[in-house]
């Protein structure tokens, strides 16, 4: 219905932001993996997007490539996988990281993400290993950057607000975060950081 975005970027606080397209803003959820690729506030940017109907919500998602966005799809049409553990997926693996994991059948990093358990990276490992071949790069449609971001809170608790909007616990991440190199300024890299060492915890 929507297939893609171009406009100004006026806020983002991950897992959300907001595109002003021809004077309507549009909220969206995006990836982690998307908003590393974002500019700052006030820039123009070019998404691919993916509308969920529900009966209570239309939610826009987006996506800064094409392959995000065929993933995510593909995510959707595996048993018990929703929306919501669809972004916390593509916020924890690269696309080339989750297919990866499903070639060698990893179990153990998928489990990593919250809320995939060992049956449900059973599901994903069985039922995406015929959807995920074919998968290729389209390259990233963020636009260069520019413009001035103005953030509302501190990236340590805009990061602790993404991170538990993406499934994890409280005091979870108040221990990621504690892992984090308080010289990092931004909430991505903060985010990152944290998802890096939840990968290895």
């Amino acid at each position: 219905m929507i297939g893609f975005l171009r406009g100004r970027l006026t806020a983002k606080q991950p897992p959300q932001l907001v595109i002003d397209v021809g004077g309507v803003g549009y909220e969206l959820e995006a990836p982690m993996s998307t908003f590393y690729g974002l500019p700052a506030a006030g820039a123009d940017v070019h998404l691919f997007t993916h509308l969920v109907v529900r009966e209570d919500a239309h939610i826009l998602f987006g996506f800064g490539t094409e392959r995000e966005r065929r993933l995510f799809r593909e995510l959707l049409k595996v048993s018990n996988v929703g929306p919501k553990l669809a972004l916390a997926l593509l916020s924890g693996l690269t696309v080339d990281a989750f297919l990866m994991c499903i070639e060698a059948q990893d179990i153990d990093t998928l489990v990593r993400t919250p809320g995939v358990g060992r049956k449900t990276a059973e599901r994903l490992v069985v039922e995406m290993r015929d959807r995920v071949k074919g998968f290729g790069d389209t390259g990233l449609a963020v636009l260069p950057t520019g413009g001035t971001a103005e953030p509302a809170i501190g990236p340590q608790a805009e990061a602790f607000s993404a991170l538990v909007a993406l499934g994890y616990k409280p005091a979870e991440v108040t221990r990621l975060l504690k892992a984090v190199d308080a010289s990092v300024q931004t909430t991505e890299e903060i985010i990152r950081r944290a998802l890096q060492a939840a990968a290895t915890r």
